[in-house]
């Protein structure tokens, strides 16, 4: 489905938006008010100068002092993998736009990252990856990497991988794994006017709530990360 088409299903009221260099900026009006959208499109090879300009529209949001909601638009096949964004320290840049989506959150914007094509490692979760709430298409492709990369990274051998993702989501990739974590609220299989906007009132009840990451607690009760809680109470008992 193509961003236009989904765009117009989810905000058929006054929708306006602009892409510049594989970015989505713009703005909608739903029966929760207006909402700013901020985000990604065709599989963008997230850069250097695509997390600056990410990064500059979220600041440019908070700046209005209007706490106006905000949609955060994912599809990226990741980082940028040239040399040049290397040299530029493009994880630092990463780091500034994570911060600036952490502040957003801080600042009390209801938000929530939609995942209309691909999420992928660092470009996902710069952004993505750091709103209150992450939905996804059921067409979505999300992953941190395909199992043969995890192969050549881990040297574990890519039959073992292929089974063990068979009974574990940690090492599966796909939109139903991710949901199983935690890292997805949920699947949105109809598109309709309604989704975000329920979303957005539903978050204004107690914005606070989602200073603290419940994400392994959530994935503990859909059996997604079945040791996660008991590793992280024994570290903080050490």
């Amino acid at each position: 489905m193509q961003t236009e088409t989904i765009l117009a299903e989810l905000f058929p009221n006054q929708l306006d938006y602009n892409i510049d260099n594989w970015v989505i900026r713009g703005s909608a009006q739903t029966k929760a008010g207006k909402v700013e959208i901020i985000g990604t499109v065709d599989s963008a090879a997230i850069n250097q100068a695509i997390a600056i300009t990410l990064a500059n529209a979220v600041l440019d949001v908070i700046a209005q002092g209007k706490k106006t909601p905000v949609v955060f638009i994912v599809d990226t096949q990741g980082q940028d993998s040239s040399r040049a964004d290397e040299l530029l320290c493009l994880n630092r840049t990463f780091a500034h736009l994570a911060a600036c989506v952490d502040l957003l959150r801080r600042s009390e914007h209801p938000n929530l990252a939609i995942i209309l094509g691909e999420a992928v490692s660092g470009g996902f979760l710069s952004y993505g990856l750091m709103a209150n709430q992450i939905f996804a298409l059921q067409s979505s492709q999300v992953k941190v990497m395909d199992l043969n990369a995890m192969s050549r990274v881990t040297k574990i051998p890519l039959d073992k991988l292929q089974s063990l993702s068979q009974t574990s989501a940690i090492f599966a990739p796909g939109v139903e794994n991710f949901y199983k974590m935690g890292a997805v609220d949920d699947i949105w299989v109809d598109l309709d006017e309604h989704l975000v906007a329920n979303v957005i009132e539903s978050q204004q009840t107690h914005l606070d709530d989602f200073l603290t990451d419940s994400r392994r607690e959530l994935a503990k009760e859909r059996d997604g990360r079945l040791l996660c809680n008991e590793v992280v109470d024994a570290v903080l008992s050490a």
